[in-house]
């Protein structure tokens, strides 16, 4: 069976836009509030594996994109999101049905400040506990002013 053909129908039109970057890596754009229903489709439905999830701070907002395997056809299919809003990031989390989410989703908030909305356990990772709250060392906006032992000036 031919798993992207399935995909691309039962996306629809929520797929605002498709790139076949090769014939093993697809990617697919679409709207934030989308995500819990595509991530669904693709983890509890189609059976695809979560590998991973990438955020990248850009001039039009920051970009989340989520990686499935498709480890039967050797696929890796891509879900691109875009939070235009960078003073207020938010997106509905997946980690509250996909376990393997909850860490990625983690770093992502400390490290670029996207609010993950009813995420399981939003606390600090990587960075000390004390790091303050409105500085994300991923971003590109802000100035990260910190001394050699990583401590905020």
């Amino acid at each position: 069976m031919d798993n992207l053909k399935e995909i691309k129908k039962r996306l629809g039109k929520k797929a605002l836009n498709t790139k076949e970057h090769s014939e093993k890596r697809i990617y697919f754009d679409i709207d934030k509030k989308d995500i819990v229903e595509v991530a669904k489709l693709l983890f509890k439905e189609m059976g695809l594996r979560f590998a991973t999830a990438t955020g990248v701070d850009t001039p039009k907002g920051i970009e989340i994109i989520y990686h499935f395997a498709d480890d039967k056809e050797g696929k890796l299919i891509n879900i691109r999101v875009l939070i235009e809003d960078k003073k207020k990031p938010e997106i509905d989390s997946i980690a509250k049905f996909m376990k393997a989410a909850e860490w990625i989703e983690r770093e992502i908030w400390e490290l670029l400040g996207v609010n993950f909305i009813g995420h399981p356990d939003l606390r600090h990772l990587l960075l000390i506990d004390d790091w303050p709250k409105e500085d994300f060392p991923l971003r590109h906006d802000q100035d990260h002013d910190h001394n050699k032992e990583g401590k905020h000036k």
